[in-house]
Formats: structure tokens, sequence, C-alpha cells
């Protein structure tokens, strides 16, 4: 049992789509580009691209939207909220699956895999059942796009790309088996520490941190 994955996305929790986009603004010096809703899960996005196949998403809970179970990245819980409400930050990331049920098989934190979709883009994703994060969102959430159809292809160039994803978790060690088995692509490093996700990213300014 197999899977090869890639660094798919990054996902910035914020409170507010327009806060965040003034964030990234602020951080990166460019515009992010409206997303769309997820009906599913009561949340809505906006999109920056960050190479080929390769982006970062705003998300917040869609205040015109309702979930349908409980929200994926672990937006419902008390501790993610909280963190909201005080601004946008780096929550998890998503990793892109040659095959997601495989690669789901491989530790029972990915949760299960199920069925989403948000205008011309369906996908199959892993979302535990309390719609919790695996390992502080350390681990990725896995995804496999249907078909050829990925948001990247319809973003504008950023001027944006990500250089390294730095991944610190206390159980880092034990957690170095499973990322070789997803057979990670991409520039992750995975370190020992107190949990935190640090992105670098180029920018037309430079290199710039995002956490």
């Amino acid at each position: 049992m197999s899977a090869s994955c890639r660094i798919d996305h990054l996902v910035l929790a914020c409170a507010d789509l327009a806060q965040a986009a003034a964030h990234v603004r602020a951080l990166l010096g460019v515009e992010v580009q409206p997303g769309g809703r997820h009906a599913l899960m009561g949340t809505h996005n906006a999109l920056l691209k960050l190479g080929p196949r390769t982006y970062l998403e705003l998300i917040a809970i869609d205040p015109g939207g309702a979930a349908q179970r409980p929200r994926w990245f672990g937006m419902d819980t008390a501790a993610v909220r909280t963190r909201m409400a005080s601004g946008p930050f780096l929550l998890t990331w998503v990793a892109a699956c040659s095959d997601v049920v495989a690669a789901a098989a491989l530790d029972r934190g990915f949760g299960e895999v199920i069925a989403a979709s948000r205008g011309a883009f369906s996908w199959r994703i892993t979302v535990p059942a309390d719609g919790g994060l695996n390992r502080d969102g350390v681990v990725p959430t896995l995804i496999q796009w249907n078909g050829q159809a990925h948001p990247c292809d319809g973003l504008a160039e950023s001027g944006c790309s990500l250089r390294e994803l730095e991944l610190r978790h206390p159980a880092a060690a034990q957690l170095e088996p499973l990322f070789a088995s997803l057979q990670l692509h991409g520039p992750v490093r995975l370190r020992a520490g107190a949990a935190a996700i640090t992105a670098r990213i180029a920018t037309p300014r430079g290199v710039t941190e995002l956490c």
C-alpha cells in the first residue's frame, strides 16, 4: 500500500476573509483572489497562487452558510475559533495524493475520506468524524482532485512561491515514518519542538515567513 503525495495548499484560518486578505497584502505585498463557498462545511475561501499546483487558501466560516457536519480543520473547536478571533494564522496544510484512500489508511488520525466540491472543482478529502486536526495540524489533511481541474488553473500569477514549509511537533521523531510512507514531495521540513507551522514564501519583496 503506497501513495505519492505533494504539498497542495496551505490553510490560513481567519474570522473574516477581508481581514485575512489585508493581512496577506501587508505581509506578502500581493492581492488574493475570490474563491467560493463550501456548502457541506459552511465555509468560504479566497486563494493565492504559490506555484503550478500549490496555493494559499484563506478560509473562514461562511456567515451565510450552515455546516452539514463538523467543519474541517478543527474550525468548530474553541481553540481554533479563539485563535481566529485574534487574527489570521497558518492552521494546517493539505497534501495532494495519487491515492487518497491508500494514504489515509496509513494513520487513523486522517479520519474518513469524504467527497466535497466547490463550483467546478470536486475532490475527495480526509476529515476526522469530529472535524479535528491531525497532530495539531502538523500532519496534513489528504486530498485527491477528481479529473484534471485544479484551483491553480484559474489563478493569476502572484509573483509568490513556496520555498519551505517548516513543521514542528513534540513527537516529530515518531511522525517521521508516517511522512516517509506518504512519500511527500516538496520542501517540507519536520523538526522537534512545540507544535507550529511556518511557511517561507518568496514574494516580490523577498522571502517572508507566514505562520
